[in-house]
């Protein structure tokens, strides 16, 4: 349990909002179609709020601390090698500073600022932060998971425990999966209250966390630290079981491998049939 984690985290907090009320909320509903550019493939989008956002959000942490690497989604789209410096950095700072892109170019209020604070390999601090309620769901490891909004004090949160399938509801993007797979990862969901989709890994640790859904699945061919590092710790620091099917425990410097996270470790198993799982 470190304090100074907590105070960075603080910090981390004050430069997230200020940035997203610059440079993201000012251009929500508001983007023209050159504003709005794709990256890999149509869905893969990456809009000027994006970029200005994480160029200022680079620009603050670096300024504050300057011997922290910090790896923007962004950065790595344009340089891939940047990632690389993730499991040699003793104190970096992971940014995706539009969480949710497809949602925010398509004027849908379910997008989020995603900031990890990873030290030798390891989270030691999340943010989920949402511009349009000016509110967030944080953790640091060893200290708990809370949510908070300006004056009011942090409330700790804690997952549901829903061990039974037919009860659960949660998420899994099945779409992003390689096709071959696609099919065989659908009917895993047969057994499940409710799954749903909504493009954004901010959001849905935030429901997570706050008891409202009981499991995340998420990763395959691209396990990405923006997505999932602090919302990973975030999901741990409330109670739940993560995994990672293959690998064991989740890290921020995992590239590949399917997350698994759920508020009852034992709805885990019911994602892993047909699947090798090293217990986490």
């Amino acid at each position: 349990m470190s304090s100074q984690d907590a105070a960075d985290l603080d910090a981390l907090i004050a430069i997230t909002r200020h940035v997203a009320a610059q440079q993201i909320l000012p251009r929500f509903r508001n983007l023209s179609a050159a504003e709005v550019l794709t990256k890999a493939d149509d869905q893969d989008l990456v809009t000027v709020a994006d970029q200005e956002a994480e160029a200022d959000l680079t620009a603050a942490v670096t300024h504050r601390w300057p011997e922290t690497q910090v790896i923007g989604e962004e950065a790595v789209s344009d340089n891939p090698s940047l990632l690389d410096r993730l499991g040699d950095a003793s104190r970096c700072v992971i940014i995706d500073p539009v969480d949710g892109t497809v949602n925010f170019a398509s004027g849908i209020a379910t997008f989020g600022v995603i900031i990890a604070l990873v030290r030798d390999g390891v989270t030691h601090a999340g943010l989920l932060y949402d511009p349009v309620l000016d509110d967030w769901v944080a953790a640091v490891k060893g200290q708990g998971a809370w949510y908070q909004r300006p004056g009011m004090a942090p409330r700790p949160l804690h997952v549901r425990k829903v061990a039974d399938p037919a009860q659960a509801e949660g998420f899994a993007a099945v779409g992003f999966w390689d096709k071959e797979d696609r099919k065989s990862e659908i009917a895993r969901y047969d057994a499940f209250g409710h799954v749903r989709v909504i493009r954004c890994s901010c959001h849905e640790y935030r429901t997570l966390a706050l008891g409202r859904a009981d499991f995340v699945v998420a990763g395959g061919e691209n396990l990405f630290p923006w997505d999932h590092a602090a919302g990973a710790l975030v999901a741990q620091e409330a109670g739940a079981s993560v995994r990672v099917v293959g690998h064991g425990d989740y890290a921020p410097t995992l590239r590949r491998g399917k997350l698994l996270v759920a508020g009852d470790g034992d709805l885990l198993d019911h994602f892993q049939v047909g699947d090798a799982v090293t217990a986490g």
